[in-house]
């Protein structure tokens, strides 16, 4: 549905560097690149505001930077900052000029202010920008751009974690073409304190593939000109309408009684805090609660979209036991807590994720602030304790927000699923070629029961649940999960090999046939990650390597594990080949709190001592694609142009390996 745009005029000339512009001038520059000009303000405004308020925030944000009809015109114009601005996109994109420079600074200048907050504002209220009525006004429905793929929500995603002012710099650079002096000048002119400091963050984001999130900003995920509708929750409407009638009744009746509650307030604290007084954060009537479509409406989709759901939501008696409980654990309530996850009582109301029956247990589910899920349980009859769990989950998204652990039993587990889970099945990573099965959902999102991983004895399966997620907020996307004994499912991902001449990989779904393969040899691994509070897992196929005496060829991989609290751990694993498809790989190198095979450590040297068919030992090495050159030392000695590296050597021979990376600088292998 094309959102509604200004008549089109012909556009005005361009204005000389200096010149005072005219309204008309303006309004033309606006109608001529309108798309253009919401676009840029979509990417800078906020994205806390949701994608309907966005979309009318953009197009209020354009539509209101045309200037009056009796605006002077030596208050229009150009600056030198915006000149210089205009001459650099100019160049760039070839349709700017100075009517067009001065509407984009004026954009600009009201997309930032929607994060900007006086110093005596708030901080819990949006800046006061934010809280302006704009123009134009939809009713009745709820308006977002066209859902992007997985690529498009990432980027989505980071974008919402930086400044506007960052935003703001990126869009600019990669939509108008604009060079960094341009980009710091055109800030400073919009009123940054630091636009040296947005375009050094800006020029990290979209790394390494700048082009392809170039491409990104272009497509219809960020274009609020191209959008689609979907009606407003219409019970919440119709009662929100007889809520307005109500309140106007009542407004007659709170005149009447403000005296009196003046003079009770003055009694009470005369005479002291009364005697069972409810605390708010403990008070099941205060507890939060989302709506059923929020998830839908929203581009922060995590557990703050999660709607109440199960039988019990309405037990007051329940809800005020778990959040008792949470306060303060009474004698024979079990408590755990997953590693760096406080276990202190909540200091605002929680939101209520889940409140029913399962397995024989009455199971409460809460959001803590965007930084906990806290999960109550209670028997529903016979002897036991309560226990209460919680985990961290601070920046869950789609995936790694996508499902919570409502029960286990013996060897086995149940889940309560996002609102935006669109299908659901189950499948064993040792098991790479068999198909997935449908796992059955109940109307409440909890599934039945699934096969836990071992954590002991043999493995000889490793269950994983395959979630794909709703069209309404991103298309065709499945991803894997896998429960490591924490309340949130690890998300597992792969980063295939790298290509020749090829920017570098970037993590996708493990639910293709390579990546299938990839874990099929690697699952067992997960046991020593078990309850050590994991939120993701990446298997990045880091080298490919041809082994000696003309056998066939072996891979390298690196497994990271990210947990919620922020350090990783890395097994480095090496694929010799294997007449079974699950033949578990070698784990080379273990190492605890590092960046390594992160976005921040993209570089990695790994070695091991591998036996030929023949008999004879060797020193293997791999480098990532960035290793151009890899030398051993101590009692064996040698050097290989390259990403590998193959010399005869003892079994137990004590070997050093460095690597030269192609753009300078060394690199120690990993052990």
């Amino acid at each position: 549905m094309p959102i509604h745009q200004p008549q089109q005029r012909s556009a005005a000339p361009t204005t000389g560097a200096g010149e005072p512009l005219g309204v008309q001038q303006a309004e033309a520059a606006l109608v001529e690149h309108y798309p253009r000009l919401v676009r840029l303000a979509y990417v800078v405004l906020p994205p806390s505001l949701g994608r309907h308020r966005r979309v009318l925030a953009a197009h209020g944000t354009v539509q209101r930077a045309l200037p009056g009809a009796r605006t002077a015109p030596d208050r229009m114009r150009v600056p030198a900052q915006s000149r210089r601005s205009s001459e650099a996109a100019q160049e760039a994109q070839g349709p700017a000029n100075a009517p067009y420079a001065w509407m984009r600074l004026r954009v600009l200048r009201t997309a930032l202010a929607h994060e900007r907050r006086p110093r005596w504002w708030p901080a819990r209220l949006p800046a006061p920008a934010a809280l302006r009525p704009t123009l134009p006004v939809v009713w009745g429905l709820r308006l977002f751009p066209r859902a992007g793929g997985v690529d498009e929500l990432a980027l989505d995603r980071a974008l919402s974690t930086v400044p506007g002012a960052v935003r703001a710099a990126f869009a600019l650079q990669l939509l108008e073409g604009l060079s960094e002096s341009s980009v710091r000048a055109l800030l400073s002119e919009a009123g940054e304190a630091d636009p040296a400091g947005a375009v050094r963050r800006a020029a990290r984001l979209g790394r390494p593939d700048r082009a392809g999130a170039q491409v990104l900003l272009q497509s219809g995920e960020f274009d609020p000109c191209a959008v689609q509708t979907r009606p407003s929750d219409l019970l919440r409407r119709r009662h929100r309408v007889r809520a307005v009638a109500l309140a106007a009744a009542l407004c007659v009746v709170a005149g009447t009684l403000a005296v009196a509650a003046e003079r009770g307030v003055r009694g009470v604290a005369d005479e002291g805090p009364a005697a069972g007084v409810t605390v708010p954060a403990l008070d099941p009537a205060a507890l939060l609660r989302t709506a059923a479509e929020q998830w839908a409406d929203t581009s922060r989709i995590d557990f703050t979209a999660w709607s109440v759901r199960g039988d019990r939501r309405s037990d007051g008696e329940l809800l005020g036991r778990a959040l008792r409980a949470w306060s303060g654990p009474p004698a024979g309530v079990r408590v755990s807590t997953t590693p760096g996850t406080a276990d202190v009582p909540p200091a605002q109301p929680p939101r209520l994720l889940f409140a029913g029956e399962v397995d024989g247990a009455a199971v409460v589910l809460f959001h803590d602030g965007g930084v906990r899920v806290v999960r109550y349980a209670e028997p529903l009859s016979g002897g036991g304790g309560a226990a209460l769990d919680f985990a961290r989950t601070d920046d869950a998204d789609v995936t790694t927000g996508a499902a919570v652990v409502v029960s286990r039993t013996g060897e086995k587990a149940r889940f309560l699923l996002a609102p935006w889970i669109s299908e659901t099945t189950t499948r064993d990573l040792l098991a790479p070629n068999t198909p997935s099965r449908p796992l059955e959902v109940g109307p409440d999102g909890v599934t039945a029961p699934v096969e836990r991983p071992a954590a002991g004895g043999a493995c000889d399966s490793w269950p994983v649940l395959q979630l794909r997620s709703s069209e309404r907020i991103v298309e065709n996307h499945a991803f894997l999960v896998t429960d490591l004994g924490d309340l949130a499912p690890a998300h597992l991902t792969y980063t295939p090999k790298p290509g020749r001449g090829a920017p570098a990989r970037q993590p996708r779904e493990a639910t293709g046939t390579e990546a299938l393969l990839a874990w099929a040899r690697t699952a067992c691994s997960l046991r020593a990650l078990s309850g050590s509070g994991v939120r993701a897992v990446n298997n990045w196929a880091f080298a490919e390597q041809r082994l000696p005496e003309g056998e066939a060829s072996a891979e390298w991989l690196c497994t990271r594990a990210d947990t919620w609290r922020g350090p990783g751990r890395v097994l480095v694993q090496f694929l010799r080949p294997a007449a079974s498809p699950t033949a578990p790989a070698a784990v080379v190198a273990d190492r605890n709190d590092t960046a390594l095979c992160s976005r921040f450590g993209q570089h990695i040297l790994a070695g091991t001592h591998w036996k030929s068919a023949s008999g004879r030992w060797y020193v293997l090495a791999a480098g990532s694609r960035a290793v151009d050159r890899i030398e051993a030392t101590g009692q064996v000695r040698g050097a290989a142009g390259g990403p590998t590296l193959a010399v005869r050597a003892p079994r137990d021979a004590s070997v050093q390996l460095t690597a030269r990376l192609r753009e300078g600088g060394t690199l120690a292998a990993v052990r």
